[in-house]
């Protein structure tokens, strides 16, 4: 899109199904709806491709006549004329869809920017679709039965992971022990890099206490270790945690990114574009971040392929060093197929694969 344009938008449901039964402390997935977007441009014949994936339990755009605002938004903005500029073209969409619907802005944003770069899936500048630039991330090891868990571990060990990301809550907090104990008695932590992810599953009564425990085993990190809105605990917690403590669905909603992290100082915090509102706010939060000297680093929210190459991009345009979460691409029977491909720890963009279309 070489100049200003008007684009035709449309969009496609999909229900996502997973290979296995997903566990979170806030329940089992099996399935997840997510809403493909397209734009035709007239005058190029050039399609661009978006998606808007709110999450259930997660997503504050998660409602049940989301596909009826999903479709008055996208009538609204189909009397636009679009400018040619990324920068542009991110602001603009600041001011036509409002903060409380963050997948519909981020898939806006990713349909446009693919539009202004030619329909090739490219949404920015960057070195994973550029020049096929690895970007390292951890193996996620969903909750489960102990067995299961387990299984994950060594799957994923043998599979080259350098940093292993364990979900933890929902089952006996001492089987979860065991399980780290598990990898660190193969695996110091020059070897292997454990992530663990509570989800908010501890009381701020007992948080420092599990936190302690969990120390022993040389963590790099604990996501969300109680449940949002925690303000003045969450921050006591981040002074005193002998974990370093990432902010992760802390982040959702919030109005006011420099107060949050003011008032909590955290030692990181987990960036989902889906859920914090695409890629004009996620640089946002990256910029208050690091002028605090406060980590971060870069998740999915179960999108589809779709949303999961915009992510990897927009995380690759920041040459990460330390590994992200985007492993998620194999964990549905039915995802579009990609360029997108995992091996040895690391995700990378094979432009010889070419895509599926979604349409």
């Amino acid at each position: 899109m070489s100049q200003n344009s008007v684009l035709e938008f449309s969009y496609k449901k999909r229900t996502l199904k997973f290979t296995f039964d997903a566990g979170t402390s806030r329940g089992v997935l099996r399935e997840r709806d997510v809403y493909w977007i397209k734009a035709y441009n007239p005058k190029t014949g050039i399609f661009g491709w978006g998606e808007a994936a709110p999450l259930i339990g997660l997503s504050i755009d998660f409602r049940s006549d989301f596909e009826q605002i999903l479709n008055g938004y996208l009538e609204r903005i189909s009397e636009i004329v679009w400018p040619a500029d990324e920068v542009e073209v991110l602001n603009l969409i600041q001011d036509l869809i409002p903060n409380d619907l963050p997948s519909i802005r981020f898939g806006v944003e990713m349909v446009v920017l693919d539009s202004i770069n030619g329909g090739v899936r490219k949404y920015m500048e960057n070195d994973l679709f550029e020049h096929s630039k690895e970007i390292p991330i951890n193996g996620l090891i969903w909750m489960g039965s102990e067995d299961f868990m387990l299984k994950q571990i060594k799957e994923k060990l043998g599979q080259g992971f350098t940093c292993i990301k364990m979900k933890i809550g929902a089952i006996d907090f001492q089987q979860e022990l065991k399980l780290l104990g598990f990898i660190r008695e193969r695996f110091d932590a020059s070897e292997i890099t454990l992530r663990v992810d509570a989800n908010g599953a501890f009381s701020p009564d007992d948080a420092l206490s599990k936190l302690e425990q969990l120390a022993k085993f040389d963590l790099h990190s604990i996501e969300q270790p109680i449940m949002t809105g925690q303000i003045s605990e969450m921050s006591k917690l981040c002074e005193n945690t002998p974990v370093a403590i990432a902010l992760d669905e802390e982040l959702i909603g919030s109005k006011d990114k420099a107060q949050l992290l003011d008032e909590i100082n955290p030692q990181y915090i987990i960036l989902k574009p889906t859920l914090v509102g695409g890629i004009f706010q996620t640089r946002q939060w990256i910029a208050e971040a690091e002028s605090r000297n406060i980590g971060w680093w870069m998740t999915s929210a179960l999108e589809s392929n779709i949303g999961l190459n915009a992510i990897a991009q927009l995380t690759s345009s920041f040459h990460p060093k330390i590994p992200q979460g985007l492993g998620t691409g194999q964990l549905y029977h039915n995802n579009l197929r990609s360029p997108l491909d995992i091996s040895g720890g690391k995700l990378r963009y094979r432009q010889e694969l070419g895509w599926e279309n979604p349409f």
